[in-house]
């Protein structure tokens, strides 16, 4: 295998938002989707939307195609780069968006566009082993388990087979879980996406262009300059996240210890009441049982003495003999 390239390639959020709006590079869009998805790709234009406007404070990286499939079917595609906590509603805001802005007035439902959400997560997001995701819509049922299909009809009327077909798909890429060498096409544009490199030997479709578009060198002076900008505002960014995370984990942490402290205060006098009422009710019984037991012989002795009496005896002998005091019988 050839040595890696030593050549500095921008990233890829960066060449969405300047190099691959243009015509010129859509071969390279075209090759990462075609791999991803499994089929050839053909980006036909760059939708204007509200997404696709850029804006400074703008900290996602959203391109929206409008591309044909090869079985001819016109397909928006919605790639993002992002990092918030909330990003599956904003998936599904995004896709849900996309449908509505193109959906021309009076047009039946049937018309509906098809949307694919391609994710790209430089952040950790959900747990699972794998690092890439795909997400469909099915129907199963309650009791039977079997899955609602299309009829005929249906199929012809909506121009599809499956009803996952009509419904948004996803795509989660979950680069920091990608901890492999490139072995398929696909992992290939993964490689590239985490280590902003591209190696000789690769041949993913539209790769070895994009090796060649993403130079850092081959952007002007004023090109160059401005992803120095956007490189120092990302790290600006992930340094307030990580400082954030860090200083609500300390809050966190000591809110926790008080709460716990006060907790454990609460809940030591509270089992230290139910144990004293136990210990108190055990030692209480334990005494009763003993000064019951004295009281039981002392009037035990009283009887004898008094049978004695009864007999003939003095009450002075017979208290003698019991081993009581005198007075007990004359009362």
């Amino acid at each position: 295998m050839s040595a890696p390239s030593s050549r500095k390639l921008i990233t890829f959020d960066w060449a969405m938002k300047r190099l691959l709006r243009s015509k010129a590079n859509f071969e390279i869009l075209e090759g990462f989707l075609s791999e991803l998805l499994g089929e050839d790709i053909f980006i036909l234009e760059i939708l204007e939307s509200e997404s696709n406007k850029e804006s400074r404070r703008d900290k996602s990286n959203r391109v929206d195609l409008k591309v044909k499939n090869s079985k001819s079917e016109f397909i928006i595609i919605e790639v993002q780069f992002d990092r918030e906590l909330d990003y599956l509603q904003r998936m599904l805001y995004g896709t849900s968006r996309v449908i509505t802005e193109h959906q021309k007035e009076g047009k039946a439902y049937a018309t509906l566009v098809k949307v694919i959400s391609v994710n790209i997560l430089y952040f950790d997001f959900g747990h699972g082993s794998d690092y890439i995701y795909h997400g469909i819509t099915t129907f199963m049922g309650i009791h039977d388990h079997d899955t609602l299909e299309l009829d005929v009809r249906q199929q012809k009327q909506y121009g599809k087979i499956q009803i996952n077909n009509i419904y948004p798909e996803y795509y989660l890429i979950r680069i920091n879980n990608f901890n492999r060498i490139a072995t398929t096409s696909l992992d290939e544009w993964i490689y590239f996406l985490k280590n902003e490199e591209i190696k000789d030997e690769f041949k993913a479709k539209g790769i070895q262009k994009a090796k060649k578009s993403f130079s850092l060198m081959s952007l002007s002076e004023n090109e160059q300059l401005a992803y120095a900008r956007y490189q120092d505002d990302l790290r600006y960014q992930a340094s307030l996240v990580e400082s954030n995370y860090g200083l609500g984990r300390l809050e966190g942490k000591e809110e926790g210890r008080l709460e716990g402290k006060e907790e454990g205060r609460l809940e030591g006098k509270e089992e230290g009441r139910i144990e004293g009422k136990e210990e108190g009710r055990i030692e209480g019984k334990e005494e009763g049982r003993i000064e019951g037991k004295e009281e039981g012989i002392e009037q035990g002795k009283v009887e004898v003495a008094e049978r004695l009496v009864a007999k003939g005896m003095s009450a002075e002998e017979a208290a003698a003999i019991a081993g009581i005091d005198v007075q007990l019988l004359r009362h």
